[in-house]
């Protein structure tokens, strides 16, 4: 009978085989022309960046011109400016019962001559004398004008046609794009369009047109205290102030009544055309002081 032997000795591992990652080869032996080559290349965008002293020069001859073209840009005169002026008027103005000062006014007679005859005819009647400021709000203050004169469709149409025409020799610019622009206003682009109304004639009934509001009458004035384009298209330009932004200046700080335009039921009362929304429109911006034309004329009919 065979015995069996049993193998008591531990078996031998078997050589596991890992893998090593191969360490890196050394970058291949350039040639010093080679060298020099690669050293140039990546040199390259460091070198386009920097000017050459020409490029520099011609840089620094270039900037100020442009600086000064830029300035040019800025400092040209505005169309205001450019209107001659052919005669001067005066308003002497008063806050609270106390002398402000003078405003003196340069007329366009050749820009605007229908509107600067109107502007003269009011400053040396009784037109604009004891009349007051009614209106201030950012960018303009606005003369009550006189509103005994009644609005003639002939005369505002007249003058509305100036005031396009001045547009359109400005260039289509906005002619109230500075302080110191003194207009007439002869269009109240907020007002809503006439409304058909039923009227009783010689036992027939008639059709017409109410017109909701007050239609500037082309006596109201204003005077801008900085840029105000919304003018344009309400106003046609008479001319500039000489002198007395100071006295401008007094009116546009006196305290006013809020503007309540923006609240909803006063929305809807302008929209329907209730009567009540346009009288109390006409109260907003009003300054709490009297703000007075004292006295006022013309200076000069000479050309300046």
């Amino acid at each position: 009978m065979s015995q069996r032997i049993l193998n008591t000795a531990k078996p031998t591992p078997s050589p596991t085989h890992r893998h090593h990652p191969s360490p890196p080869q050394p970058p291949p032996k350039l040639s010093r022309r080679a060298a020099a080559v690669g050293i140039a290349i990546a040199a390259a965008p460091a070198l386009l960046t920097l000017s050459s002293p020409s490029s520099s020069k011609a840089q620094e001859e270039t900037e100020p011109i442009a600086a000064a073209a830029a300035t040019d840009a800025v400092a040209e005169p505005p169309c205001l400016e450019a209107l001659p002026v052919t005669a001067k008027a005066f308003l002497d103005v008063s806050i609270g019962g106390e002398p402000a000062g003078r405003i003196t006014v340069g007329l366009f007679g050749d820009s605007s001559p229908a509107a600067a005859s109107r502007f003269v005819s009011l400053v040396t009647g009784v037109g604009y004398r004891r009349k007051e400021f009614v209106k201030i709000v950012p960018g303009y203050v606005q003369h009550g004008g006189v509103v005994s004169y009644p609005a003639v469709p002939a005369v505002t149409d007249r003058l509305a046609a100036e005031a396009d025409a001045l547009r359109a020799r400005c260039g289509g610019a906005a002619v109230h794009a500075a302080a110191g622009a003194v207009s007439v206003v002869v269009r109240d682009p907020s007002l809503p369009p006439p409304k058909p109304k039923l009227v009783a004639k010689g036992g027939k009934l008639e059709v017409e047109e109410e017109q909701v509001g007050v239609v500037p009458n082309g006596t109201e004035f204003v005077i801008t205290t900085g840029a105000a384009p919304e003018l344009d298209e309400a106003a046609v330009l008479v001319g500039r102030v000489l002198d007395g932004m100071d006295v401008v200046a007094k009116i546009a700080a006196v305290p006013t009544v809020r503007d309540n335009a923006g609240s909803p039921y006063f929305r809807v009362a302008k929209l329907i055309g209730d009567k009540r929304a346009v009288v109390a429109e006409r109260g907003f911006n009003r300054p709490y002081t009297k703000i007075v034309v004292t006295n006022c004329g013309v200076l000069s009919n000479t050309t300046e």
